[in-house]
């Protein structure tokens, strides 16, 4: 069923205003509700004010770094959050991930990639906010009793010790959502662990192979970053 993007509000912040300007009739020719703003103040008080359904944040705003702005709106809202980068910088994108970002995508872009962005953390957002009215959490073939505390996959039983469980519980419930490897590891392991990602590349393969994921499918490697836990059926 396909998403009624006249119902969608977008908040866009970015101090391009060139850039700015071409998403904004971009994106409102698609049918989105757009709403823009060029520095971090005015697009934190616009957030609080329109209560958008995604963000669309630029890093390299001049008054305050995106990164910051990310970490002051994740303090009372879970709105999806799209952050544009100027550059690869692996460490930058890590950091917006760290501080809530949703998933990130670097300049120049196409309309057509931003817009499946858009459209796949949306999804996942509805999703999310399913899930966690529920006590079963299905992502694709992958089935989360949490109440049994039992995994299928494909109807097929998967036994898994409690910390394995709990990992994939957590991507689960943020299916879609790009984890860093520090992020998962202080969530599971505490925040002692935040530098032990050899821990977690041993855990993450053997979900792998219990789940019979050996070509990460299901949960996919974001290189240099961390992981993320996909719907296979998509």
């Amino acid at each position: 069923m396909e998403t009624d993007t006249w119902m969608i509000k977008l908040l866009l912040i970015d101090d391009d205003s060139f850039l700015l300007r071409a998403l904004e009739i971009g994106l409102s020719a698609k049918g989105y509700e757009t709403a823009t703003s060029r520095n971090a103040t005015d697009g934190f008080a616009q957030a609080a004010l329109i209560s958008p359904d995604l963000i669309i944040l630029d890093l390299g705003l001049p008054d305050l770094n995106g990164i910051e702005l990310c970490r002051n709106i994740r303090t009372w809202s879970e709105i999806p959050i799209l952050v544009l980068s100027a550059d690869e910088d692996e460490a930058q994108k890590v950091a917006a991930l760290d501080a809530g970002a949703d998933d990130y995508l670097t300049k120049p872009f196409g309309m057509a990639e931003l817009e499946a962005r858009i459209r796949v953390a949306l999804r996942h957002a509805i999703g999310r906010s399913a899930r966690n009215q529920t006590t079963v959490v299905t992502v694709g073939t992958v089935s989360i009793d949490l109440e049994k505390r039992t995994v299928s996959n494909n109807g097929t039983s998967v036994e898994l010790t409690a910390r394995e469980f709990n990992l994939l519980l957590y991507l689960a419930r943020n299916s879609g959502k790009v984890f860093t490897h520090h992020q998962i590891l202080r969530e599971i392991w505490g925040r002692g662990y935040g530098e032990e990602t050899h821990y977690l590349r041993v855990y993450i393969n053997r979900l792998r192979k219990k789940l019979g994921d050996q070509e990460g499918k299901i949960i996919k490697t974001r290189p240099g970053i961390g992981y993320q836990l996909l719907d296979t059926t998509e």
